[in-house]
């Protein structure tokens, strides 16, 4: 579904530029973008949980419990 999202999102840009878009294709073009950045925010979000901080001692922590500890003045790996 995500490229053939993006591929109707492409088309209704184009199409755009070369003409007015109408009332119907504007609120789909806005659906379309709503689900691209939501699909968007997920799939990056699911990145960083997945991202660990290897410090210089070895130890790995998750990248959220690593921003935790910095922001609490924790441990300084650095």
């Amino acid at each position: 579904m995500e490229k053939e999202n993006i591929e109707r999102l492409n088309a209704l840009t184009a199409l755009s530029r070369l003409r007015a878009l109408t009332e119907e294709e504007q609120q789909e073009r806005q659906h379309r973008r709503q689900e691209y950045l939501k699909a968007f925010r997920n799939q990056f979000r699911q990145q960083l949980d997945n991202t660990v901080v290897e410090y210089p001692d070895g130890s790995r922590v998750p990248l959220r419990e690593a921003a935790d500890r910095n922001e609490s003045g924790g441990k300084n790996h650095g």
